[in-house]
């Protein structure tokens, strides 16, 4: 984590309602998923940064990004490595890795473990999860 302590960000569901857009709230509050090849930057070569749609905590940069050929964006590692929390996440008959935001548990995707080196991991994120601001020229 930066040197500066984080604090839980906690909203009520009318509070998370009235700030995102539906598809937002869907995927990040009640655990959804975009269809693949839909969302936003999962096409993105730009060069930038990837916060949290809900609260603004950096995520993940550019430089980590790779053409997983999935249809979502896709990353090797965090901005850095406090900046995720990892859930199990048994649904749909099958165990995976759930990636939450630290800051305020907004359900950001999964990670597998067919990735790119250096980490060997695939963090499969929704792209309506996260905002992208490019770097200033």
């Amino acid at each position: 984590m930066s040197d500066t302590h984080r604090l839980k960000v906690e909203k009520s569901e009318e509070e998370w309602r009235a700030q995102l857009t539906p598809e937002q709230f869907r995927v990040t509050r009640k655990h959804g998923t975009e269809r693949a090849f839909t969302g936003p930057n999962w096409d993105n070569k730009a060069a930038g940064l990837y916060s949290c749609v809900c609260c603004g905590r950096p995520l993940f940069r550019s430089e980590t990004k790779f053409d997983s050929g999935t249809g979502w964006p896709s990353f090797y590692a965090p901005i850095e490595p406090d900046a995720v929390t990892e859930h199990r996440d048994r649904s749909f008959f099958m165990v995976r890795t759930e990636i939450r935001c630290a800051d305020c548990d907004a359900h950001l995707g999964h990670v597998f473990e067919d990735g790119p080196p250096p980490t060997g991991l695939r963090y499969c994120m929704n792209g309506v999860a996260m905002d992208f601001t490019p770097d200033e020229a």
